[in-house]
């Protein structure tokens, strides 16, 4: 079978550490946790030979240093500390089961179950009615659809125990464990119902929380156990689960499940020869089941079906854990974590050093939205916080990871963890970080997917500091993973040192972050800032098609006016000038006379108005169009020869002027400029005359008052 898929994020860092060897010198056998708060959970460790020690571990974040292997730090160590240790048998502690919110703790050793307050204050008690328990697990509903209410079944059901239905008779003042009652019993508080197996019998038992009568809430009575059921069960059950009805055992020869309704039970399947000792685990966030086969676990729901896909581990776990999406497994003193949809390898840690000297066992809080795990060797207990999702994304990012960021923003999106608000911000950073690594088109990819990012926040790549728009750009939105804005030369010569310098280094042996691509064929300047220049484009001219405010606007088109300038790109400098544009005249004004660039002001300075501006610059180039101070980039071809272009530019130029005379109704400007427009085309000039595209018709008497070369003749002629 292929091996699993190895990724490089990290999402538990240790928190504590541990070592046991300093007092005691038996292996660590069952692990168990109990969160009291946010600052303190509450950690307890069953030895080898009967010891129960409680730690209390801190699991806000850990002090501010650099994220390598804490496990061996000795910083971590202030993280947790022993609070008290007693000695509940003289053999293995086999399980530890802890009840919150009952603040007690049941202990399975030699064959018996034991009591102890959760802060290991009072005295152990051992419970004497039940005695050849071999494993014992803890009954875990989804809801109250999904499984029955077993106190309410077991008056009635057929299979109550024989024990069960004789203490019924002697009514409510009996507890099944052979204690009498007091009369002034009120009510149950809380109550908890677990399985235990002794021999070929499942036990079903009630932990009943008692309140007197007459008595404060805080005055609460030990409690009693309550036989509720049992039912013919299989020999040599090694490990065991219990969710809603189904409680699933697993043995040498495979899985089994009984129902806890109806007492029936059937095989889920069976393992082949030679197989490895089989493990369950109950995954709390789905609620679902992994069932282990040597080195493959099978997720699979309450009624044994399988469900998803399998998860290929590198190796037969010591044990397993859960954490949020992910499985843990740890052997070898190797923790090792994968994600339960994709079955990848997500992180491996290794935790146990040389010489483990026995198997690993993993703890988890058992909680939906739990966030550590613990897991033990023989004799070193360490304790694992899960990364913050933000900080999880921060690290991929710092290790340019940069899909599997966005990957894992968008896996915690659907889990629910993340807003879609976030996956917008994360979009915009990986976008500005791209962007200094030059990577300008993946950059713009990303800022298109932002719906929160601003158009303004890339004007400080164009334009330098301060500018009319400098106010309008957010500071200080992001997590200061990239430097902070500044023009595109200056973008691309920090870019291109900075591969300069990591060929130097990559030289020298030492390991660098820059793309391999830009180590091996160095980009030139010229390209680099051509292709920043394109993406940076393309981005504001989608943003032009988005509600802006007015300001915003502005910067855009006058922005991307001098980005088109900056490319030379004659087409898009004009037809963003001869549209609806929001573009700054006296922005503009100089860059593009200073370059040549007339066509396009006239078109400017027509779109917003000033048509006798626009006329003027007609006029000049219709008198000039030799001169070179302009081209048409229409008519201009290498098939057509020079006269043919000095034609179309007149013609263009009286074309366009007749337009603005067509809809002006001042006849001073009309007479100013209908000559030459009379000289190029007469038609055009007719056109003009006769206009009735404008507001207010000229009025013949204003005109004829106008007399130039062509004279009142041809005014009436073609009138």
């Amino acid at each position: 079978m292929a091996k699993p898929e190895l990724s490089a994020r990290t999402v538990l860092e240790p928190l504590s550490f541990f070592n046991l060897s300093d007092h005691s010198r038996a292996q660590v056998t069952s692990l168990a946790i109990y969160t009291v708060s946010d600052s303190q959970c509450l950690i307890y460790i069953g030895t080898q030979f009967g010891a129960l020690f409680l730690f209390s571990v801190n699991p806000g974040n850990p002090n501010d240093e650099t994220r390598s292997d804490r496990s061996n730090s000795p910083s971590v160590l202030q993280n947790i500390s022993l609070l008290r240790k007693v000695v509940v048998g003289n053999s293995s502690v086999e399980s530890i089961q802890v009840i919150g919110d009952f603040g007690k703790l049941l202990v399975l050793l030699g064959g018996f179950l034991f009591t102890v307050d959760s802060l290991l204050l009072q005295p152990v008690k051992r419970l004497s009615f039940l005695r050849g328990i071999s494993v014992i697990t803890r009954r875990l509903r989804s809801s109250e659809s999904e499984s029955s209410n077993l106190s309410a079944l077991s008056s009635s059901s057929e299979y109550t125990s024989t024990s069960q239905r004789f203490l019924q008779k002697l009514g409510s003042g009996i507890r099944a464990n052979g204690l009498k009652m007091k009369e002034t019993v009120q009510q149950r508080v809380d109550n908890h119902v677990f399985s235990v197996v002794i021999g070929k019998r499942l036990v079903l038992i009630e932990l009943v929380l008692i309140n007197r009568v007459g008595k404060s809430d805080q005055d609460i009575d030990d409690g009693s156990f309550v036989i509720l059921k049992e039912i013919q069960c299989i020999d040599g059950v090694m490990a065991m689960v219990w969710l809603n009805d189904s409680i699933i055992v697993s043995t040498v020869n495979g899985y089994s499940l009984f129902s806890c309704v109806t007492g029936q039970s059937g095989v889920i399947f069976s393992l082949p020869d030679g197989s490895s000792l089989p493990r369950l685990k109950l995954l709390c966030k789905e609620w679902n089941l992994l069932l282990l086969v040597d080195n493959v676990g099978i997720i699979a729901n309450a009624h044994g079906q399988p469900v998803g896909g399998s998860l290929v581990f590198h190796s037969n776990p010591d044990s397993i854990g859960e954490i949020s999406s992910y499985v843990v497994v740890a052997r070898d003193g190797k923790l090792e974590l994968y994600h339960k949809k994709t079955g990848t390898c997500i992180q491996m840690v290794t935790f146990g050093g040389e010489g483990v000297g026995g198997p690993c066992v993993v703890a988890d809080e058992e909680d939906r939205t739990g966030n550590l795990v613990v897991v033990a060797t023989p004799t070193k207990v360490v304790c694992f916080r899960k990364l913050p999702s933000e900080e999880q994304i921060k690290d991929l990012l710092r290790k340019k990871n940069f899909k599997e960021a966005i990957s894992l923003v968008e896996e915690l999106e659907c889990e629910g963890e993340l807003s879609k608000d976030m996956l917008s911000f994360v979009h915009a950073q990986v976008g500005f970080l791209l962007l200094f690594d030059l990577h300008f088109e993946e950059a713009v990819n990303h800022f298109l997917q932002s719906e929160a990012m601003q158009p303004s926040e890339v004007f400080p790549f164009i334009m330098r500091d301060p500018n009319r728009w400098s106010l309008l750009v957010p500071r200080n939105r992001y997590w200061g993973l990239h430097p902070p804005p500044a023009p595109l030369e200056d973008v691309v010569d920090d870019g291109l040192l900075a591969i300069q310098r990591a060929i130097f280094l990559r030289k020298a042996g030492v390991e660098t972050v820059v793309d391999d691509a830009f180590l091996l064929n160095p980009p030139s300047r010229d390209n680099l800032l051509e292709s920043a220049i394109k993406s940076i484009t393309r981005y504001l001219e989608v943003s032009r098609e988005k509600e802006l405010t007015p300001s915003v606007k502005e910067g855009v088109d006058t922005l991307l006016m001098y980005l088109y300038r900056a490319l030379n790109n004659v087409y898009d400098m004009e037809k963003l000038a001869s549209s609806a544009n929001s573009c700054v005249v006296e922005e503009l004004e100089t860059l593009l006379d200073d370059s040549g660039h007339l066509r396009t002001l006239a078109f400017l300075y027509a779109s917003k108005g000033m048509s006798s501006k626009a006329l003027g610059i007609w006029r000049i180039l219709a008198r000039h169009y030799s001169s070179g101070l302009w081209k048409d980039p229409v008519m201009e071809s290498g098939s057509q020869d020079g006269g043919t272009n000095i034609v179309s530019g007149k013609e263009t130029a009286a074309a366009e002027a007749s337009k603005l005379l067509e809809e002006s109704s001042d006849p001073g400007l009309v007479l100013q400029h209908l000559g030459w427009v009379a000289d190029i085309n007469q038609v055009f000039a007719v056109q003009v005359l006769t206009s009735e595209k404008r507001v207010n018709q000229l009025p013949p008497g204003g005109i004829c008052s106008y007399p130039d070369e062509y004279g009142f003749d041809f005014i009436v002629k073609h009138t």
